[in-house]
């Protein structure tokens, strides 16, 4: 039990190293993570049930956890080759997408909120 305890702190100081690099060298994490702040208060402030609130929260939270897998996909990929290569190219582009297609998704809760 005092081992899981261990392992979990160790995981735990791992992903704080890699929430402050990434937030040290990603504008767009700032940039997201600014958005969340103005969107959590405004979902705190406004009249929504705990289930439209909570999909807001989660949304917002779902593009930072995505922001930082696309941040994974771009050091691996400078770290394996420096070299131009069409494939790198398109796993950058794929995990940009994947930012792209969560922030739409927080968007559409947002709009069908608002309208609804």
């Amino acid at each position: 039990m005092i081992e899981d305890f261990k392992r979990w702190g160790k995981t735990a100081r791992y992903s704080w190293q890699g929430w402050r690099a990434t937030w040290a060298r990603e504008k767009s994490l700032r940039q997201w993570a600014g958005l969340n702040a103005v969107s959590a208060l405004a979902a705190c402030l406004m009249d929504l049930s705990g289930g439209e609130r909570a999909l807001i929260l989660a949304l917002g939270i779902l593009i930072l956890v995505v922001e930082l897998l696309n941040t994974a996909i771009e050091e691996t990929v400078d770290f394996v080759s420096e070299a131009h290569d069409p494939r790198a190219g398109r796993a950058k582009d794929a995990g940009s997408a994947a930012v792209a297609v969560t922030a739409l998704a927080w968007l559409v809760a947002w709009v069908a909120l608002l309208l609804g």
